[in-house]
């Protein structure tokens, strides 16, 4: 018996249904990696290893009402984790940094908001492409990132508030809202 049937023959129903989720979803997950980091490595990296821990737990996790939605979470965590751990580093590497990262390929409008989004503390970013990009509402922005609704409210609050200065409010708000749109 060649290897390619035998392991045909063992991959399970858990194993398929598991592809079929990662074909769906990972190209989503890598986005939000990348409109969290501004770095297509690290939500490559991202996307891999919520993939990874999602796979590890899909027993328990094909039978939730929305498999992605956990996924998502795992990448948060991830990112979240990352940040805290690397908090020195990262202060130093912006202080001392080149312009020497991939630069997204937007023009006119988009990007210049994607600079003014850059610009945002990693908190306010997260929860801004949370709410206004993938379109959650508040309660599941808050789950997402482990925070209390009314912090989720207020990072929004802020985070629009500092994009409106850079930007203008008008320009802001129809620029995120015609995002969220064009995704849809």
């Amino acid at each position: 018996m060649d290897q390619a049937a035998h392991i045909g023959r063992e991959m399970t129903d858990d194993h398929r249904e598991f592809l079929d989720f990662f074909a769906d979803e990972f190209w989503s997950l890598r986005r939000v990696g990348f409109l969290l980091t501004g770095d297509w490595g690290e939500a490559e990296e991202l996307a891999q290893e919520a993939m990874a821990r999602t796979f590890a737990a899909w027993s328990r996790v094909r039978g939730y009402d929305r498999p992605a939605a956990f996924a998502r979470r795992v990448l948060l965590n991830r990112h979240r984790s990352l940040l805290r751990r690397t908090i020195v580093e990262a202060r130093h590497l912006l202080a001392h940094r080149t312009d020497e990262r991939h630069e997204p390929t937007f023009s006119g409008d988009d990007l210049v908001l994607w600079q003014a989004l850059r610009r945002l503390p990693a908190r306010q970013r997260t929860a801004l492409v949370l709410r206004y990009y993938l379109d959650l509402p508040e309660a599941e922005v808050a789950r997402q990132l482990g925070v209390p609704v009314g912090t989720v409210k207020s990072l929004v609050h802020r985070g629009l508030h500092r994009l409106r200065e850079r930007l203008g409010a008008t320009y802001a708000s129809e620029r995120l809202t015609s995002n969220t749109e064009a995704e849809a």
